[in-house]
């Protein structure tokens, strides 16, 4: 009764901050306007019918795939490593789409052979971006398959995202002004703009992505209890943590090509998600993170849309403005928190 009760305050919430993230912007689009134009027809208003079907409904929809599809990587990297401040960036993937991105756009202006004739366009970053992350991916992978200790692949994932890091930082110091801006602009992350095709190709991900995490639940629920506990109730450890890192992998490649690096989403919303239920079980905790990160980040991207101006902060900064005091307010109650 007590789980119905909070899922339903969660569906609440998250109508709440869907109908605010889409009402709320430069232009006031009044909530009986959203649901006439969701539910009943178009508005006598096409000014405002342009706005919520060609740019606010879709970067609502992209918010929600992308927040939900974080925070359950945060949740799965959690899980996998029995850590709890893994992320979904935990293993480097996010610093391999940002080197990706900066070979593209600083590659010519630091005097790379042949790199002028790349052409840097956004179909060309999204590429560079999931090809940057599956070359870490694959690293990591190749570690797994030789290193049986989770923690030790979390200090190589680590590791790797220190290097990656490392040379994007040379690139961005040798690289002209012009480039620079455009890569600065990148790594500030960006809802908008995802539409058509690359919106759906990123909800059939997510969708791909918590299909695949369900069955994982009674691992999730074993490995929390220890490893040896988890294979003396029959769970396959190294089929686990395979699917895991597949799982993180894809989501996070695929979400950081398309928006950018999005902070604490992931880290933060498990534990909420936890403390707010009152419940370790994976099977509940599996759907409470993604309606929580559809939230968490539906209500980022309402205040980065700095409602009444036609300013926008950029997202990434606000996201880190929201979920660093969380994780701090996390670790002082730590006991009840982490589990």
């Amino acid at each position: 009764m007590k789980t119905s009760l909070s899922f339903s305050l969660l569906f609440l919430l998250l109508g709440a901050a869907t109908v605010l993230n889409i009402g709320l912007g430069s232009v006031w689009i009044p909530p009986q306007e959203v649901f006439q134009s969701l539910f009943q027809g178009p508005l006598v208003d096409q000014s405002h019918e342009y706005i919520l079907w060609s740019y606010r409904a879709p970067k609502t929809a992209t918010a929600m795939a992308v927040g939900g599809g974080l925070a359950l990587c945060g949740l799965l990297m959690q899980s996998l490593f029995r850590n709890p401040l893994s992320g979904p960036y935990v293993l480097g993937l996010s610093s391999g789409a940002s080197l990706g991105v900066s070979l593209l756009i600083l590659g010519s202006s630091i005097g790379l052979p042949g790199w002028a004739m790349v052409e840097n366009t956004g179909i060309g970053r999204v590429a560079a971006a999931a090809l940057g992350a599956m070359g870490v991916l694959a690293l990591v992978v190749a570690t797994a398959s030789r290193v049986k200790d989770t923690m030790a692949l979390l200090l190589v994932g680590l590791m790797i995202g220190s290097i990656t890091s490392a040379v994007v930082s040379i690139f961005t110091f040798l690289s002209d002004e012009q480039s620079l801006k455009q890569y600065a602009i990148w790594t500030m992350g960006q809802l908008g703009g995802i539409q058509g095709p690359w919106l759906y190709g990123l909800w059939i991900l997510v969708v791909l992505g918590v299909l695949l995490s369900f069955p994982l639940a009674k691992s999730m629920n074993a490995v929390l209890l220890g490893e040896s506990t988890a294979l003396s109730l029959g769970i396959d450890l190294k089929t686990y943590q395979w699917m895991v890192i597949a799982i993180t992998g894809a989501l996070t490649g695929g979400i950081t090509a398309l928006v950018g690096p999005i902070a604490f989403v992931g880290l933060a919303v498990p534990h909420l998600c936890r403390i707010g239920l009152q419940t370790s079980d994976h099977r509940v905790l599996i759907p409470a993170v993604l309606i929580g990160g559809a939230i968490m980040m539906l209500l980022c991207d309402t205040v980065a849309q700095w409602p009444g101006s036609a300013s926008r902060l950029p997202i990434n900064a606000v996201t880190s403005l929201v979920g660093a005091p969380i994780l701090i307010w996390l670790i002082w109650r730590r006991k009840k928190a982490f589990v």
